[in-house]
């Protein structure tokens, strides 16, 4: 069990889960229209052992016993997300009402139960109709996103706790349009730079047409932050850490919150970025309510300048790793806290995901408690903390590597979908329901 008390985070500090609509939803027949994740996940050697999410963990279906569980292991709040294409499967125009009818469902299931929901607009999955003419390369989608935001603010607005807008904007456009390892799997600067600009700019237009319409209480938005190291005192690793970091965990969070990107990055990516893309930093600089924080692990740097556009390779270094190779470095954590409330003061702050890929408990269960210590020094040196969402509730689709990874505190057999809850799940329940808040 875990050796923090509820009461050690002090009163009124939120504890949930997250889970991510492509991920676990399933239901793709029922009016919903394709994402850019249907097709690349259904297409050979995009994801580990074929798997994909047209089933997923039928949360489409099963979401009542999915709520029951994060009632019943004392969670205070359900970080969820819309899937677009099933609210809009055009990504504009006509609206599926399966879809809207599906999430009044959810939203009005988690109240029943005392659950806040804290709401996603985009977590990866593009309608393939917005991707047909171009995607996050389009500055087109900007708008459409926008429209998107109103829609769902107007329509689920007044029964959510919080709105993000984008979840972890390096996903959607590094990994996804340089690295090439997730929907929509390209590999190329220019399409890297443009999207990397056209997401933060759908953030912003985002963000004015929810208050437009009326939804102006905690509107936020969701980075991952990942911890860059030189893998050596060269001189030359350490600057490539240095651009990592910049890339990594300055250039989303300075567009949205200071209006402005990290001169290292610009240096390199100018040359690809949208003709006077600089004058759209207002639009992408409004007010937030809240930011939240995913963090997971690091990278080790090393320069090469034979590599182009970012001279540098990475690789895991020799700590004590989760079964998917990922380093466990909680102090990590509270360094990035402390960082984000300094660079951007006055903003309160969420752990919005955190957790590990593993089948032994006893690990699973120390990466959590060590990651509290982590927040707990980070509220002693002064940051405004407000929460922990666990990733993730049920074992499910993790992209790419497919079902393989296992970060959920609750198991699913292959075959009958039926939930397990884990040691660290009864973990939770033993904190959350017996230690005074």
């Amino acid at each position: 069990m875990f050796s923090h008390k509820r009461a050690d985070f002090g009163p009124d500090f939120l504890f949930g889960v997250a889970m991510a609509a492509h991920q676990i939803e399933g239901g793709q027949t029922d009016g919903r229209g394709p994402s850019i994740w249907d097709t690349f996940a259904n297409t050979p050697g995009n994801t580990r052992n074929f798997d994909n999410g047209n089933i997923a963990c039928d949360h489409y279906n099963r979401w009542a016993e999915d709520l029951d569980l994060i009632r019943d292991g004392g969670f205070d709040a359900y970080r969820f997300s819309f899937s677009w294409s099933r609210l809009i499967p055009e990504g504009t125009g006509a609206i599926n009402q399966a879809g809207v009818d599906f999430y009044d469902r959810l939203i009005d299931g988690m109240l029943e139960r005392n659950i806040k929901p804290l709401a996603t607009l985009y977590h990866w999955d593009l309608p393939s109709a917005l991707q047909d003419r171009g995607g996050w390369m389009n500055r087109d989608t900007t708008s459409a996103f926008a429209d998107y935001a109103a829609f769902a603010a107007e329509k689920f607005g007044s029964r959510l706790e919080s709105i993000a807008t984008f979840n972890e904007p390096w996903c959607i456009t590094v990994l996804s349009h340089f690295l090439g390892a997730h929907a929509p799997g390209y590999r190329d600067v220019r399409a890297t730079a443009r999207a990397m600009h056209h997401v933060l700019l759908a953030h912003g237009l985002g963000i004015k047409a929810m208050r437009e319409v009326g939804t102006n209480k905690n509107l936020g938005i969701v980075v991952n932050m990942e911890k860059c190291d030189p893998a050596s005192d060269k001189p030359e690793d350490i600057e490539a850490a240095a651009l990592g970091d910049a890339i990594f965990n300055q250039f989303f969070l300075d567009g949205v919150l200071k209006g402005s990107y990290p001169e290292k990055v610009t240096d390199i990516l100018e040359p690809h970025l949208p003709t006077n893309w600089r004058d759209d930093m207002a639009t992408l600089n409004q007010p937030l309510d809240w930011v939240g924080i995913n963090y997971y692990t690091r990278f080790l740097y090393t320069a090469d300048p034979k590599v182009p556009v970012f001279p540098f390779t990475q690789a895991r270094g020799p700590l004590e790793k989760t079964n998917v190779g990922w380093e466990v470095i909680p102090e990590a954590l509270t360094e990035f806290l402390v960082r984000v409330s300094n660079h951007y003061p006055g903003l309160p702050i969420y752990v919005t995901e955190n957790g590990a890929s593993e089948t032994d408990e006893a690990k699973r269960i120390s990466f959590f408690d060590r990651h509290f210590a982590a927040m707990v020094e980070a509220k002693k040196q002064g940051v405004d903390l407000r929460g922990y969402i666990a990733w993730t509730l049920i074992d499910n689709f993790e992209w790419a590597e497919g079902f393989t990874p296992k970060f959920g505190i609750v198991g699913m057999d292959p075959e009958t979908l039926d939930r397990q809850p884990k040691d660290s799940y009864r973990a939770f329940q033993q904190m959350l329901q017996s230690s005074p808040a």
